[in-house]
Formats: structure tokens, C-alpha cells, sequence
């Protein structure tokens, strides 16, 4: 139940990602060409997005629980440090280069464009190196009870 609710909650995202637009690159570059032609789409779907999460995070949170697992599963890491910025700075250049940030891109694999499976692996690879670079702060991150 929760693999099958996990897919249809991915398939609406990448249709509503679809519908707004923001699966061609050319949307979201045009919202970084502020000197150009600028293109204000994408403020409309994250500020759709942002509504949306506020609601349903409002709504979530009344539970003890989430309906699909025994418990919310939350960030243990709540600090800024390098490590953070520099993914976050990966992300924003990744993002305005190709146009794409995670969720588009593999919304945008059906598309069977090669230079989309392309970032979608250069993505995956990021993701697994990251995963495996050791952590210097890791006793500073651990939360304590």
C-alpha cells in the first residue's frame, strides 16, 4: 500500500509538473532571465506549492502519526554548515544550466530525451557520492535526547 501510494502521489507530481509547464527548460531558464525575457510562470507554481504544502502539513500534523508508518521522519541535522551550501550551490547551478531540478527531470524521462536520462544520471551518481563522502561534523549533527 504505501509503494502504490508513493507511485500515485509521484504520478500526479509529474503530471502537475507537466501541466504548469515545468518539465521544458526553456519555462524555468525564463524565469532566471531577468534581464531578458523574463518568464514570471514558475513564481506561480511555487507559490501554488507553497500553499499547498502549508495546508497539508497543518492537516498532516494533527495526527500522532503518519497514516502510512508507525512515524514522521524527520530531519536529524539542523545546522548550516559547508557540506549544506555546497550541495545547495550544486543544486542552483545543476538547476540553471539545464532547467531542470530533480522533480522535472524525471518527470521528463517519459520524454525519452537523451540529454535528460543524461542528468537524471549525473544526478543519481551525485546523490550516491554524496551519500558516500564522510560526514566531519557528524558528532556535531547527532541530536541528543
Amino acid at each position: 500500500m504505501k509503494a502504490w501510494t508513493a507511485l500515485l502521489a509521484g504520478v500526479l507530481f509529474g503530471l502537475g509538473l507537466t501541466l504548469a509547464g515545468m518539465t521544458q527548460p526553456a519555462v524555468v531558464l525564463g524565469f532566471l532571465d531577468l534581464a531578458g525575457a523574463w518568464n514570471p510562470r514558475l513564481v506561480f507554481v511555487m507559490a501554488g506549492a507553497v500553499v499547498t504544502t502549508a495546508i497539508g502539513y497543518r492537516w498532516v500534523w494533527r495526527g500522532q502519526r503518519p497514516w502510512l508508518d508507525a512515524s514522521f521522519q524527520l530531519p536529524a541535522v539542523r545546522r548550516i554548515d559547508g557540506r549544506l551550501l555546497l550541495g545547495a550551490a550544486l543544486f542552483g547551478i545543476g538547476w540553471g544550466i539545464a532547467g531542470y531540478c530533480p522533480g522535472p527531470a524525471l518527470a521528463s524521462l517519459g520524454a525519452g530525451l537523451a540529454p535528460v536520462f543524461l542528468l537524471v544520471a549525473m544526478m543519481v551518481l551525485g546523490w550516491w557520492l554524496a551519500a558516500r563522502l564522510p560526514d566531519r561534523n557528524a558528532d556535531a549533527n547527532e541530536v541528543k535526547p
